[in-house]
């Protein structure tokens, strides 16, 4: 592909945003989040200069952003200098028009493990206290606060609007 025909592709949905059938706000939201909330685990993308990872990692959703525990891993390498992340749910491709998928933009921050937060992350995933003390030194928190969220459902086009919705939040 030559330059132009990137640029061209890359620009698909932004333009074609600017024209289509847009969802309430609220509605979409309820709809994003019951999504979410039907889920637990996700694609998260994390990068830095040359160096890109995409993970399988479980969350929770809580207060507004996703909660991921994790052991360790190379996408440490990239939120050490980098905190916007990406995450994609999906769910497996059943043939045209029977899609639903999000991605959500972000920014990552790592809670630290002796923070309310963190305790309250591991009371939401069921993990006593007494548990929690003795790993909590093998765990990382990792809180994503959503910045931007792409919704595409074949079940938007049924209620008469584009299969792909997005919502943009105020960053922290």
């Amino acid at each position: 592909m030559t330059q132009e025909e990137y640029s061209k592709a890359a620009k698909y949905w932004t333009e074609k945003e600017s024209t289509s059938k847009r969802m309430d706000r609220d509605a979409l939201w309820k709809a994003m989040e019951a999504y979410i909330q039907a889920k637990n685990t996700c694609a998260l993308a994390t990068g830095s200069g040359e160096f890109v990872r995409c993970t399988p990692i479980e969350y929770a959703y809580y207060d507004g952003a996703f909660w991921m525990f994790s052991e360790g891993g190379l996408k440490f390498q990239a939120l050490a200098h980098n905190k916007q992340v990406c995450l994609a749910i999906f769910d497996n491709y059943q043939g045209f028009g029977k899609f639903n998928g999000m991605q959500v933009s972000g920014i990552a921050q790592l809670i630290d493990s002796d923070s309310e937060a963190f305790r309250k992350a591991a009371r939401h995933k069921n993990i006593p206290d007494a548990a929690m003390e003795k790993i909590a030194h093998l765990l990382h928190l990792i809180k994503v606060t959503p910045t931007r969220i792409d919704f595409l459902s074949s079940s938007f086009q049924k209620e008469g609007y584009d299969s792909r919705q997005f919502l943009t939040f105020e960053s922290e």
